[in-house]
């Protein structure tokens, strides 16, 4: 099987990316809608995705949409709405079967082009604006979404680290907004937020799978020929610059909790785009990205500190996350040994077989991602979030050339910055 390829066509505004490959039984189409992350849009970016998969023009339901993608073999259509970076990133997916698979000759690959561009540019309306009882329905279901966070601990608990830890820059914002900017949106407001979108944000369609190159481009000029026309995407807003950190926030929430959360901040000063990002992936691995890792090992084996223990990084806005769950007695010596553990890492206090042990599983992720055509797509949009170039061949090469001095140094440049607990109520 050949490696694979993602080719770039420029079509106007719009961008398409194109990855033949026999690799997938499927092929996906997914486009990317990409704005700032700001506190005026948020709420509605999230539920605009939710509004659109209600219906088109031509199939004014959810039933008589479904009923379509059954009939194309059982086509899947799924959106979704993240935060990367302070990038605001909309995401329309639709997978279809292979067209080599099948016993007639159905244009499958053009009705999915089609059937995408009119879900996305000829929605369902009643007069010149969204179907009211849809969007109630819709805000309801938004709503319980947010409100449920509140009920999963561990990721109230990264929320909160981030609101605290982030206050006045935009990446402290949820990619959903709150219960309240949900409630306000209307028909009306959704609507002429939609028309402005379509005129304003970064699309990026990829096509992943096995098909005619260039009819499939033919397809996608004709389908989104009414969006090429108007789009002009705004002035894209970098990241904020992650400030210096002066003094190391504290804050402590009580709850009515069996179960201690103490979320830990750094800072890191590196994204995807820096040369040493990938030297950061590796620390991150080293010190809690994996089971072998420092936190797995001394936090919840050795000291029997935590139920869990774990650090991730947020590749686009420089910040390393360790999230652990512990008794509230325990607080003290966690906060004590987390840190710790960071300090060994700047130290260089790690073997050489953990390095590698380390890199052997970071690739494996990364090719375990890559396995799925919506994770390959979800990497090789890092470089349009980064406006970077990293190819996956050059980023398992990038990581197989880290050295033990690459993960001292970033190490050193990381610091400390917000620790969070949440605790039980006395």
């Amino acid at each position: 099987m050949k490696p694979l390829t993602e080719k770039i066509h420029s079509c106007d505004q719009m961008t398409i990316h194109t990855v033949p490959t026999d690799k997938y039984k499927t092929t996906s189409l997914i486009m990317m809608m990409k704005a700032p992350l700001e506190q005026e849009t948020v709420a509605l970016r999230a539920l605009l995705p939710q509004v659109l998969q209600n219906g088109t023009a031509s199939k004014p339901s959810r039933k008589e949409l479904r009923q379509t993608l059954d009939e194309m073999y059982g086509a899947l259509f799924t959106t979704d709405v993240q935060k990367k970076g302070e990038q605001h990133i909309i995401t329309l997916r639709l997978e279809v079967a292979n067209e080599q698979f099948l016993s007639d000759s159905t244009p499958l690959l053009k009705q999915a082009t089609t059937l995408l561009a009119e879900i996305l540019l000829h929605p369902r309306l009643e007069g010149d604006t969204f179907v009211n009882s849809v969007l109630e329905t819709e805000k309801r279901s938004l709503i319980q979404r947010i409100e449920s966070v509140y009920d999963d601990k561990m990721r109230y608990a990264n929320v909160r680290v981030t609101e605290e830890m982030c206050k006045g820059e935009r990446f402290a914002l949820t990619a959903f907004g709150t219960a309240e900017e949900v409630q306000a949106i209307t028909a009306e407001s959704l609507h002429d937020y939609y028309v402005n979108a379509i005129r304003t944000n970064q699309f990026d369609l990829y096509l992943v799978g096995s098909f005619e190159e260039e009819q499939a481009l033919a397809d996608v000029r004709e389908a989104f020929a009414p969006l090429i026309a108007i789009n002009k995407p705004a002035n894209q807003l970098v990241t904020t610059e992650s400030p210096d950190v002066d003094e190391i926030r504290v804050v402590h929430e009580a709850q009515d909790v069996k179960q201690g959360k103490l979320h830990i901040g750094f800072r890191t000063y590196l994204t995807y785009s820096d040369e040493d990002y990938v030297a950061m992936q590796v620390c991150n691995g080293l010190f809690g990205g994996f089971s072998h890792s420092k936190l797995f090992i001394n936090v919840r084996e050795k000291e029997s500190l935590a139920y869990y223990a774990a650090s991730r990084l947020e590749s686009h806005k420089g910040i390393m996350m360790v999230m652990s769950g512990i008794e509230f007695a325990k607080y003290e010596r966690a906060v004590e040994i987390i840190k710790e553990q960071f300090a060994a890492m700047q130290q260089g206090d790690f073997s050489t077989d953990e390095v590698e042990q380390t890199k052997a599983m970071l690739k494996n992720q990364i090719l375990e991602t890559a396995d799925v055509a919506r994770g390959y797509v979800e990497l090789l949009y890092h470089q349009v979030i980064s406006g970077s170039k990293r190819a996956l061949s050059e980023w398992l090469e990038q990581v197989d050339a880290v050295t033990k001095e690459d993960i001292v140094r970033v190490a050193k440049h990381v610091k400390l910055d917000t620790i969070y607990f949440l605790k039980g109520k006395e």
